[in-house]
């Protein structure tokens, strides 16, 4: 088998689990109760924090649970608005997961003025474009740090010094969840205001995320009740997946080495499939060497990835979270709608080797040559 979607989700790493079953079967107290098994429940949530915190290069007071990377940007952007009180002007990118170009929409209808800002024909979004489009009343910028199906990488903090000196009011947000794990994160240095991660894209379990919030005064919660999370996100912590979350954060391997196992990866598969005339690669200058954007041009997609599935090899057909929609990433990147509808997003995590990305590209060359009949 060779799982080559990391991007979707990724396997529960060892010290996860481990933590995981200790607080389902010892440490098993409601964090909020005031006696000894509750006492040892918040010293194990606290602990995570600190673990979540080092991870996204914040302070923990400023780390706060939810229930994944999704409530994370909702809270973020729809909790920013309404502590705003009133329609005003926002910025984000046509390239943003979403769960952050619903919450725009959503803010749309509310009477906000969007600004969507189209990416160059490389799929990036320069810091001169956010400039540019950034005025004294914008109130809102929300960008990714690594786009998830192309591996572009934005200057995060380049964009958040140039927004809050323009617009001192403006709240700025992105969403890490593609770089929490595998770059690493400075919250504090780079002077945003949010900041979106997620356990499950890192080897943690699915059910738990988190946001970094700069200060909470500007923000208004979106989940009301026991008043947990200081307040932001109401309801009992799901104490099992957030320190199986804060495990993964502690467990992760050093960046440097990250990326040079990335790197090698990645130009195995460039080798493997440079001569393959189906073969349009879509990298950008810049971009993350653990995602790689592809298209076998005639194959549909689907059809591909049913074709590797069948042979024990995963991928995935750009966002997960889009489920077979044609991606809008590329779309508005301004690609053929050919290469667009065979495209591949191929994710790599630090366990996987070269003989697994060998056999996709081999899987690729067959799959080339065999669906010739089904081509469009």
């Amino acid at each position: 088998m060779a799982y080559l979607d990391n991007s979707a989700t990724t396997v529960v790493c060892d010290a996860a689990v481990q933590e995981m079953v200790r607080v389902m079967t010892e440490v098993y107290g409601n964090p909020s109760s005031r006696h000894a098994m509750g006492l040892h429940a918040e010293q194990a949530l606290a602990k995570a924090r600190e673990q979540v915190a080092a991870l996204v290069g914040g302070k923990a007071e400023r780390v706060f649970f939810t229930s994944g990377g999704t409530e994370a940007n909702n809270l973020a952007i729809l909790g920013a608005a309404a502590a705003f009180r009133k329609p005003m002007a926002a910025i984000t990118t046509a390239l943003e997961h979403p769960s952050v170009a619903a919450c725009f929409d959503e803010l749309e209808k509310q009477g906000w003025a969007v600004t969507r800002l189209m990416p160059l024909a490389d799929g990036t979004v320069s810091v001169q474009q956010v400039a540019e489009a950034c005025t004294a009343d914008t109130a809102l910028v929300s960008i990714m740090a690594v786009n998830n199906e192309t591996g572009a990488r934005f200057d995060i903090a380049a964009m958040a010094e140039e927004v809050h000196a323009i617009a001192p009011q403006a709240l700025f947000h992105t969403d890490c969840v593609q770089a929490a794990g595998k770059l690493p994160l400075k919250a504090e240095r780079w002077d945003v205001d949010l900041l979106s991660v997620s356990s499950h894209k890192l080897h943690g379990p699915k059910g738990c995320g988190a946001l970094y919030v700069k200060n909470k005064q500007k923000l208004r919660a979106r989940q009301v009740g026991g008043g947990q999370e200081n307040g932001l996100r109401s309801g009992t912590e799901a104490l099992p997946a957030i320190v199986g979350f804060g495990a993964a954060a502690a467990a992760v391997a050093p960046f440097a080495e990250q990326q040079r196992h990335y790197e090698r990866l990645k130009a195995v598969l460039c080798e493997e499939l440079n001569d393959l005339p189906q073969v349009r690669w879509h990298l950008p200058p810049n971009g993350v060497p653990y995602i790689v954007n592809l298209s076998l041009v005639g194959h549909p997609s689907e059809t591909v990835l049913n074709f590797l599935s069948g042979r024990g090899i995963y991928v995935s057909a750009g966002s997960a979270c889009a489920k077979g929609n044609r991606s809008s990433v590329l779309k508005a990147m301004g690609l053929p709608s050919g290469e667009i509808d065979s495209s591949l997003r191929v994710s790599f995590c630090y366990g996987n080797s070269e003989d697994e990305v060998r056999a996709l590209a081999e899987a690729l060359r067959e799959a080339a040559t065999s669906l010739q009949g089904r081509r469009t």
